[in-house]
């Protein structure tokens, strides 16, 4: 009897696997807002993801840095203006339409929690302006709803990683910035990708 009911468990448990993928693969093909195709039987890419760019593989700064990153081919006596291609540790401070005013941020240690993320001083012109890509990759620390209840993070990286539209983006970002990294490519925010802070 125990051999017959470990054949039956087995058994069942393939079967389980085998209608998870099942499922899976066709969860992947029809919801477009994560992979960009279309709803339904077809799974050719539409032409936003024909379009999107690839994002270069650049180097990331450390998470909890303690110091400002720097940019030292920039020059802030130009006027407000995109920061050189790569990833910032920062957050956006003002969004008007689809332009985002972004400045770095640095981690300082504090004294009765662990610490907070802390922007340049007041009067400091270390401040970048870039157009958000229409194709923004944004995974969100909080989920997509209004409210921010939910917790979406990495558990390895302590980064977001649930995929929300640019719309939500903008509406949040423009609302309170949160601690993120900030991918820049060719004068656009490409990717951005909240910090998790409790």
């Amino acid at each position: 009897m125990k051999t017959s009911l470990r054949t039956l468990l087995a058994g069942g448990a393939t079967a389980a696997l085998v209608l998870t993928s099942g499922a899976a693969a066709g969860a992947s093909t029809s919801t477009g807002a994560t992979t960009g195709t279309s709803t339904g039987a077809s799974t050719a890419p539409s032409a936003a993801v024909a379009a999107r760019r690839p994002i270069p593989d650049f180097k990331a700064p450390k998470i909890f840095g303690t110091t400002f990153q720097a940019d030292p081919k920039h020059d802030f006596t130009k006027g407000i203006r995109s920061r050189h291609d790569g990833i910032l540790r920062g957050w956006i401070t003002v969004v008007r339409g689809s332009v985002a005013e972004y400045e770095p941020i640095k981690w300082k240690k504090g004294t009765r929690t662990e610490g907070f993320f802390v922007g340049p001083p007041e009067g400091d012109v270390t401040a970048y302006a870039s157009t958000v890509a229409k194709d923004v990759v944004y995974l969100s620390a909080f989920g997509c709803k209004a409210t921010m209840s939910q917790m979406t993070v990495s558990r390895s990286t302590g980064l977001g990683d649930k995929r929300c539209s640019r719309s939500v983006l903008l509406k949040r970002h423009k609302k309170n910035g949160q601690a993120s990294l900030i991918t820049v490519y060719k004068g656009q925010i490409v990717k951005v990708q909240e910090i998790y802070t409790p």
